[in-house]
């Protein structure tokens, strides 16, 4: 029967919540099939989503009922100075598909009863799928779900997992944004060397960083509320294929982790971009746009970074 017509799983309801219930019936769960997943989704009353980014593209078609997608949008007619981020809406209807390119960030909001079919390449999984909120049922029985199938996989070899770790980089992904101290910024760009973190070593010989500018400031609250309210801090908007195809320097995305002495949140679900080796910043193209940081005097909370988050 080994490649031919048979039956490879069944439908698995993976979340209830809310007036919300998605039943998978192609994908890590419900067929142990990395590469695809298909799902029914099903909303009984007016719910939504918290702030999604997909590291996945996305076809939705809408049986019945309609959906609402917030996003933000660009005016890429604008001159980069004058550029301006704009929220939209787009109203889905019974009837329509809608694709979500990888690396959309996006609000689903159901306010009317609904029933939807999500497909997605390659399969969805809690570290594709970015939620946007600090804890909740819903990601918490995804992580067990996935984690359930992770552990009773004994298809693959361990030679076979590592070589999925390594491949799975997330090649679409080109801007990703560090945080720094200032004076160590200017410090290398005067010496024109690599700047290094401080726990460079102690944190595994890479430099921490994200793609999602909206996580940004939980994570400096979360590690660097105790530094100096007077010592300035920026965020580098970075390239990472210039950083790879002109210095050498690799990215990948991994689990979140611990920087020096301090653990991560243990209800992070996200994937991060760890940049194995410093930064040289005085190769041109490396660092894109720099962000000022303010913090509240009050309390020393970082409270925005001008023009990319407020």
């Amino acid at each position: 029967m080994s490649g031919g017509i048979q039956i490879i799983g069944k439908s698995t309801t993976v979340v209830e919540h809310d007036g919300l219930t998605v039943h998978e019936t192609v994908g890590n769960v419900a067929t142990k099939n990395d590469n695809v997943s298909l799902a029914v989704v099903m909303v009984t009353t007016p719910t939504c989503e918290p702030w999604l980014t997909l590291y996945y593209d996305e076809w939705m078609y809408v049986m019945e009922g309609y959906i609402e997608l917030v996003y933000n949008s660009n005016d890429s007619d604008a001159d980069d100075a004058e550029k301006t981020t704009t929220t939209k809406t787009l109203v889905v209807k019974a009837g329509e598909t809608v694709f979500i390119p990888s690396g959309s960030r996006f609000q689903p909001i159901f306010p009317v009863p609904a029933k939807y079919i999500p497909l997605c390449i390659p399969a969805f999984s809690p570290e594709r799928c970015i939620r946007e909120e600090d804890g909740s049922d819903v990601a918490t029985r995804l992580a067990e779900l996935h984690t359930a199938v992770t552990t009773s996989n004994e298809n693959k070899t361990k030679e076979e997992e590592e070589e999925e770790k390594v491949k799975d980089n997330y090649d679409d992904i080109t801007t990703i944004y560090h945080m720094c101290r200032s004076s160590l910024y200017e410090q290398a760009k005067l010496t024109k060397s690599a700047y290094f973190p401080t726990t460079f070593v102690q944190d595994g010989h890479f430099t921490h960083a994200t793609a999602i500018p909206s996580t940004l400031l939980s994570t400096a609250n979360h590690f660097y509320l105790s530094t100096p309210v007077d010592d300035p801090w920026i965020c580098l908007e970075l390239n990472r294929n210039v950083l790879l195809e002109r210095c050498g320097i690799v990215t990948i995305f991994e689990s979140p982790a611990p920087v020096g002495q301090i653990e991560t949140n243990k209800n992070w679900n996200m994937i991060c971009p760890h940049i194995y080796g410093g930064l040289p910043l005085h190769v041109d193209g490396v660092v894109m746009n720099v962000y000022t940081m303010t913090r509240s005097i009050e309390d020393g909370k970082f409270v925005s970074i001008v023009g990319l988050v407020e």
